[in-house]
């Protein structure tokens, strides 16, 4: 007997704000909070509170709060510094407790941060200052900082962005960027900052929206890798969650939302990001559902991701 996903498929998917009422109704994991959805403290926290309530499942409130060029609380607040200053001024610890502190105030319990690619191309369109360092040892330092801080505050970490987005020459939110390092190579760098996340372990992964050669000579991003999701998990020994970047950047909507989802869970991804909770996103979401209810190894891999965002949630008192 084939039984009803909805619940389960809702469960992997995080979105943004519009018209997010009927996803909250079938299980949807959680929303993202971007800049236009902040314009004062006392409508932030009332939004909150209506998502929660809506909720069958409490899901996860989540925003990109890096601190300066990704912070999105820039309508309420001045924005600090990005992640290379804050180091290099010493007051990472001091600013990543009063973002940790000022989240879990609103009702925040998910925050994809910190970025712990090294940024090694110094032409890197996309990450620069948002890394701490082109040094994968002081990426580390600075990872541990951030961490800390948010999880003594109750919210959940999520390093970024599998497996390194340091070394690119492009933008993955226009184009798919492709890295041609050797295993080796991205291993002494690129990788050595989530082998030692793993290590310590925490609790959610972004993967990106880059091709790496050295997973395979089939271009596809990461995010949709096989190769790569299973180095993750087999090599490094990960047991979390992997959650895709958002899926409507250019790096990875080639696919089209339907097969990239599918691709996706089928390579091993655990959660994905979607912006826009627009009606063909939602559609999308519910024509998943009915190939999953037809696939027995999309049921198990959907099942299996469950057990692992129910499990987190669990963990940091979002459900009982």
């Amino acid at each position: 007997m084939i039984m009803c996903m909805e619940k389960y498929v809702y469960q992997m998917f995080i979105l943004g704000l519009e018209n997010v009422e009927e996803p909250l109704n079938k299980g949807l994991g959680g929303v993202i909070f971007f800049t236009k959805d902040i314009n004062s403290d006392e409508q932030l926290k009332s939004d909150i509170k209506k998502i929660k309530q809506a909720a069958i499942i409490p899901p996860f409130i989540s925003i990109d709060q890096e601190g300066g060029r990704v912070e999105r609380t820039e309508n309420i607040r001045p924005k600090r510094l990005s992640a290379k200053y804050a180091c290099e001024k010493g007051i990472l610890k001091s600013q990543s407790e009063e973002i940790a502190k000022e989240l879990s105030e609103w009702g925040f319990n998910l925050n994809f941060s910190p970025c712990i690619d090294v940024n090694t191309n110094p032409n890197n369109p996309i990450i620069g200052e948002r890394a701490f360092s082109d040094n994968p040892d002081e990426v580390i330092k600075g990872m541990d900082i951030v961490i800390n801080a948010m999880r003594e505050n109750g919210i959940i970490p999520c390093v970024k962005h599998f497996p390194g987005h340091g070394d690119a020459d492009k933008d993955s939110h226009l184009t798919l960027p492709v890295i041609d390092s050797t295993l080796d190579e991205m291993e002494t760098v690129h990788i050595k900052p989530f082998k030692y996340a793993v290590k310590n372990n925490i609790e959610m992964i972004m993967a990106a929206h880059i091709y790496c050669s050295c997973f395979g000579k089939e271009i596809i991003p990461a995010s949709l890798s096989t190769n790569a999701l299973n180095y993750l998990r087999n090599t490094l020994g990960y047991e979390g969650i992997i959650i895709s970047d958002d899926m409507v950047m250019k790096g990875v909507q080639t696919y089209g939302s339907l097969e990239a989802c599918i691709t996706g869970i089928n390579a091993g991804l655990n959660m994905f990001i979607f912006r826009n909770s627009d009606e063909q996103t939602i559609n999308m979401i519910n024509n998943l559902c009915k190939v999953v209810e037809n696939d027995k190894n999309l049921r198990e891999k959907v099942m299996s991701s469950y057990t692992k965002i129910t499990k987190l949630k669990a963990l940091y008192g979002i459900i009982d």
